[in-house]
């Protein structure tokens, strides 16, 4: 017999429908970070379900960061600003099951880094501008006794592109992108026999875009950091998904 085929429903937990609306009322502004919810027993009269179901409800949302939650504190669980910490553990939940494959996270990767220099070129201060020329000369540094600081200070140089980017959004995703990529090529870093002419490239890298940073040129100082960023991450991609990589290139 034709005709649609159906899945079978799943039955809503009521202390789902506690993190729903809990979360809508976070979002939409009628509960702000610092502020608190009622207590359990008034969350229980408010919602008319069990206590078991409002901790249950409360364990969710301090999971996903939205607000803390301790035990025996007569008050109730208090709100919590925004973090990225939920963003980053939900996208590297993704990376992990294979949702997200790591040639997505460096395409994206360019493309947030590329966007943050481009407005960097054009926005920053000239204190941002020397923030930046600082981290390269301790990059420089680091390579000079070992290498072991060399990541922090790389990762200094991008955080300070991000802030003179003056987008907070591309502040907190370019940390969290960041972040998965080099956990899960981690190891392949490390084992990298070449590293140390990795790192001199790096540099040098680093000093182009800062110079086409200082002579407001945007266009160029994009350009360059999206072609050293598949110089150094095309390696660690499948070659049948570099394609994804090159389409960004120029």
């Amino acid at each position: 017999m034709g005709g649609p085929r159906f899945e079978p429903v799943r039955a809503v937990r009521a202390y789902e429908r506690v993190v729903e609306q809990i979360e809508e009322a976070i979002e939409g502004g009628t509960l702000c970070p610092g502020q608190r919810l009622p207590s359990e027993r008034e969350l229980m009269v408010q919602f008319s379900v069990s206590r078991s179901t409002v901790r249950e409800a409360l364990r969710v949302l301090q999971a996903r960061g939205l607000v803390r939650s301790r035990p025996g504190d007569p008050h109730g669980a208090e709100v919590l600003p925004f973090s990225p910490a939920a963003l980053h553990k939900s996208m590297t939940t993704l990376a992990r099951v294979a949702e997200l494959s790591l040639a997505e996270l460096v395409q994206f990767r360019m493309v947030l880094d590329s966007s943050a220099i481009l407005l960097a070129a054009r926005l920053r201060t000239d204190e941002q501008l020397a923030e930046m020329d600082t981290a390269v000369i301790r990059m420089r540094a680091a390579v000079e006794a070992g290498g072991d600081d060399f990541g922090a200070c790389d990762v200094a140089f991008h955080d300070a592109v991000a802030r003179a980017s003056g987008n907070k959004l591309i502040q907190i995703c370019t940390d969290v992108v960041r972040s998965i990529v080099l956990d899960l090529i981690s190891e392949k870093i490390a084992g990298a026999p070449d590293g140390e002419a990795l790192m001199r490239q790096s540099i040098r890298h680093h000093e182009e875009v800062i110079a086409a940073v200082r002579t407001g040129d945007g266009p160029l100082a994009a350009r360059l950091t999206r072609q050293s960023m598949y110089d150094y991450y095309a390696g660690y991609v499948p070659p049948a998904e570099r394609a994804a990589l090159r389409a960004l290139l120029e």
